[in-house]
């Protein structure tokens, strides 16, 4: 089995930020204004095994493998971090282009679930942890529901989950309320301290 990546050094004022938050706050959308307003940032592309929503681009928004792939992945030392996210798919993050990224000096971002951004942390404490809150609970709930990717079924299963999450709020060294995308964003930027943000 090859040996594990290690965590290498990182380029003088380089630093990772995480972004966690619950189910339907708009992590994805955050995410998707940084890397259309900010090009200098550059997004971590997470690995999971479910199936692509409408207009999800493999490579772009996510690498879709399948279990078996996930699995080498794993037992490789290939993720900085990796979870079973509402009791059915897995997701992880890739660790060498996470290193590769920060080694050259350029400001890095990860878009994950709270379980990841614990196991994040625990490897690289020195990271910067931002929790994306809703403005409500009820918004919250009409962001799920309007998205429309999910049964009712799964809608229940994601906002029971939704309510660990924000419990864990207090964890986070920076909480950014997501009521309006671009103000969420900048304000993102700015606690990441990109230039020109």
């Amino acid at each position: 089995m090859p040996a594990r990546i290690p965590d290498g050094p990182t380029a003088p004022g380089a630093r990772l930020t995480v972004l966690a938050g619950p189910t339907a706050v708009g992590k994805g959308t955050v995410s998707a204004d940084v890397r259309a307003r900010y090009p200098q940032v550059w997004l971590s592309v997470s690995a999971t095994t479910r199936a692509p929503r409408p207009g999800e681009v493999d490579g772009v928004h996510y690498h879709f493998v399948d279990a078996p792939t996930f699995d080498r992945m794993v037992a490789e030392g290939e993720f900085l971090e990796w979870a079973v996210v509402h009791g059915r798919n897995r997701y992880g993050t890739p660790r060498t282009p996470v290193l590769e990224r920060l080694a050259a000096g350029r400001p890095a971002l990860l878009e994950i679930d709270l379980a990841g951004a614990r196991q994040v942390r625990a490897a690289m404490p020195e990271a910067r942890f931002v929790f994306l809150a809703p403005p409500s609970w009820a918004e919250l709930e009409r962001r799920l529901v309007g998205r429309g990717t999910e049964g009712p079924e799964e809608r229940e299963r994601r906002l029971a989950t939704a309510r660990v999450e924000l419990a864990a709020e207090s964890e986070f060294d920076h909480v950014i309320v997501n009521d309006e995308v671009a103000r969420a964003t900048d304000e993102l930027i700015r606690v990441m301290g990109v230039p020109g943000g």
